[in-house]
């Protein structure tokens, strides 16, 4: 879960890899010819290892939410609270999600609403913070984040199906916790490094990269104090950051949150009027 703030700002929104052999001339030797069926082998099995860690991970994650059952049976979620930008700006928030992959988030204070919006195919945004009182399209490279984060169900659950692929990368400190490290790569082409708590298997920290005209910027989030919605678990503390921003940590805190709410599909779309 993540959303930007503009203040007076333009908006911006290790598995070892085995080399891989060319056609094999005739002529090998009986003992070389052992080496390659021993390597072919070995590399089905290290495969068959990964798959079967990366699987049994998410599905431990899977269950630890709330069971796939409970977490499909989510079409929509509202969630409600504060956010504080900059650590010491703090502002009204509130997320719609709708699936399959529409999301909508709002920032407020003072009267003024910052709103990120994605219905599936487009994203945009209102900037009131930036002197941008209309809506604005987002371009497409610019939304792959927004539209990366759309999914309730998260990047993990259904991967396969969202176009994404999964390494298992080990485990890796995250302030003290050994978590297990995944290396999502989404459809997008962005990758996602998630981070599962080694008992509970939930989400503690995620660190996104994706690149917008060439540069590459990186978000990390942790994420804890979660909740159950509908029987299914979600954070409702996200403290994100991105490396070399300036601007500092933006921090939301969940203090109310309704599942398979009724959710207009209009609240999504790009307006078609400016709004005055």
């Amino acid at each position: 879960m993540t959303f930007a703030i503009s203040v007076n700002r333009r908006e911006a929104g290790k598995l070892h890899k085995p080399a891989t052999a060319g056609d094999a001339p005739w002529g090998f030797s009986m003992r070389t010819k052992a080496v390659l069926v021993f390597g072919v082998v070995s590399f089905a099995a290290a495969t068959t290892v990964q798959a079967t860690g990366v699987d049994e991970l998410v599905a431990k994650n899977a269950a630890a939410r709330g069971g796939l059952d409970k977490i499909h049976a989510i079409k929509s979620v509202k969630f409600e609270g504060r956010l504080r930008f900059g650590g010491s700006l703090d502002l009204d928030f509130a997320q719609y999600q709708k699936a399959p992959e529409s999301t909508r988030s709002e920032a407020t204070v003072q009267g003024l609403t910052q709103v990120q919006a994605w219905d599936g195919k487009e994203a945009w945004t209102i900037s009131p913070f930036g002197g941008r009182k209309d809506p604005q399209r987002i371009s497409a490279e610019d939304a792959k984040s927004i539209a990366d984060d759309a999914a309730i169900s998260g990047p993990l659950i259904d991967y396969k199906a969202k176009g994404s692929s999964i390494e298992y990368l080990g485990t890796e400190d995250v302030d003290g916790t050994a978590a297990h490290k995944l290396k999502v790569i989404l459809k997008s082409g962005d990758v996602e490094y998630v981070f599962l708590d080694p008992d509970h298997f939930l989400e503690i920290r995620t660190v996104t990269q994706h690149k917008v005209r060439g540069t590459e910027s990186e978000t990390i989030t942790d994420l804890g104090d979660y909740e159950q919605v509908a029987g299914v678990y979600f954070p409702f503390a996200i403290n994100s950051r991105t490396k070399g921003d300036g601007d500092g940590a933006t921090e939301i805190t969940i203090e109310k949150a309704e599942a398979n709410v009724p959710i207009e599909d209009a609240i999504f779309a790009f307006p078609t009027k400016a709004t005055k």
